[in-house]
């Protein structure tokens, strides 16, 4: 039976716009909104009535980059797709989009029909995937139209990682001829594996076996020029091109060339590159190992690019590729070879609010925060406007958010399944209070309220933001 809810007295913030008013509920979307205090606001009724005094009404987050139970480097992301959908709610994050993998020599079909089994009926919130292309050949060329007429209508790639995600500039350009074909958004992970192995093998005959040096050998002109190679044969496919993850000061200035040409391309950066640097990859004890991530850490001065690129919507997205490894046990496989240790950060409990206490410290816009967190990565992804806005037959999916709240970011209290903090003791203003996803209450007043199996499969469109 359908529950009508009312969210009175909040400030309702979106990319667009900010007003004082009441939110309408039905059948799990927004029904209507109206200003607080107005004729129709004070003549709704409903079975449900949320007080937002104090706090924002914003919409979900949408986190467009996760990976969830992702195999890697002889083990696997220590989030399932149980607990870390667990954990994007509680972080103010509504719906990810996911990465299946094809393996090499395997059917895109397989890969993702593999990660469908993972995901039903364990998900608090909604999700969607993206396809990783290991192998791109006749067969699976094919297979992308499929895929795309089924609501998985992004499709990524890896410049890096020899011998395991690898294509050549060949395949991609295959791959990104099909995407101009097909509508499919083709999304790049910019980094030259092929001189990046040179340079690993040589750093460790130098003995030089710490975390750090993980930083060190994965150059940002490496990134740099992948950002541009990629673009050069997105041009030649006549393709939009999305880079993910993007770092480094050289590889946003790419990206704004390739844009002030006019030319489809666009880039998302993430949290760890906004308020973490290598300085934490040096952290002694094989501490720096919490911090290994590819793209990695670079030093602290590319951050003020970064915030730069979100202001001037050079990089338009912020996700957070959210791939925890535990210290114990996984981490510790590279103890004494930095090239074995997993890659990936835990960041999707957090994004939301270290987004918004750079709010507070004047990097963006309180509406920006919710166009790069929510609403854009909606526009890119095909969710629009059932997700990523707060408006008449939006899903409900909706976060009361206190702006005056303090909290200290601690594996003691968070809620991702890893054993540590990429942002361990860090003090922000800003902590979600209630959470809705599709009008149903998930995390209620700082109490847990959702379950498995309520998130949905969402099907995607084609990207909307082109």
């Amino acid at each position: 039976m359908s529950i009508r809810t009312l969210i009175r007295g909040g400030l309702v913030v979106t990319a667009a716009d900010e007003l004082h008013a009441d939110v309408l509920i039905e059948d799990g979307r927004v029904a209507a909104l109206a200003t607080h205090g107005s004729e129709p606001a004070e003549a709704w009724t409903a079975d449900r009535v949320i007080d937002a005094s104090g706090k924002y009404v914003i919409p979900g987050g949408v986190d467009a980059h996760t990976h969830m139970e992702l195999p890697f480097g002889g083990t696997s992301a220590s989030d399932t797709f149980e607990t870390g959908t667990r954990a994007a709610a509680w972080g103010g994050t509504t719906t990810i989009v996911d990465f299946a993998v094809q393996s090499v020599g395997r059917s895109l079909r397989e890969g993702l029909d593999t990660w469908y089994d993972k995901a039903d009926g364990k998900c608090a919130v909604d999700y969607a995937f993206h396809m990783i292309l290991s192998d791109v050949n006749e067969g699976t060329l094919k297979e992308m139209d499929l895929l795309v007429g089924e609501g998985v209508t992004s499709f990524k790639l890896f410049m890096a990682y020899p011998g395991v995600f690898y294509s050549d500039d060949g395949r991609i350009l295959r791959a990104m001829q099909r995407g101009t074909a097909n509508g499919g958004l083709i999304m790049m992970h910019a980094e030259n594996g092929i001189a990046i192995d040179v340079l690993v093998e040589q750093a460790l005959a130098r003995g030089e076996t710490d975390p750090r040096h993980h930083g060190e050998v994965r150059k940002v002109l490496l990134e740099a020029e992948a950002t541009h190679r990629a673009i050069q044969l997105a041009r030649v496919a006549g393709a939009p091109l999305y880079v993910v993850h993007v770092s480094a000061e050289e590889a946003v200035a790419e990206i704004a060339a390739a844009r002030d040409k006019g030319l489809p391309v666009f880039g998302e950066t993430c949290p760890q590159y906004l308020f973490l640097s290598t300085d934490n990859l040096a952290e002694p004890d094989f501490q720096g190992a919490k911090y290994v991530c590819s793209t990695p850490l670079r030093p602290r001065e590319h951050q003020a690019a970064l915030w730069r690129g979100l202001r001037t919507n050079d990089l338009q997205v912020v996700s957070t590729d959210h791939c925890p490894f535990c210290f114990r046990g996984q981490k510790e496989l590279g103890r004494g070879d930095f090239s074995k240790i997993p890659n990936g950060l835990p960041g999707v409990e957090n994004r939301m609010d270290l987004l918004h206490q750079a709010v507070l410290d004047g990097h963006i816009s309180r509406r920006r925060w919710i166009e790069i967190a929510c609403a854009t990565p909606a526009r890119m992804f095909g969710l629009y406007p059932r997700k990523g806005t707060i408006a008449p037959g939006s899903d409900a999916d909706i976060v009361l958010y206190d702006p005056h709240a303090e909290q200290v970011i601690s594996a003691e209290t968070h809620h991702m399944n890893v054993d540590y903090s990429a942002y361990e003791g860090r003090r922000i203003t800003g902590r979600v209070d209630s959470v809705l996803s599709r009008g149903e209450l998930v995390v209620d007043r700082r109490e847990y309220t959702g379950r498995a199996g309520h998130g949905a499969f969402v099907h995607r469109s084609t990207c909307q933001y082109l």
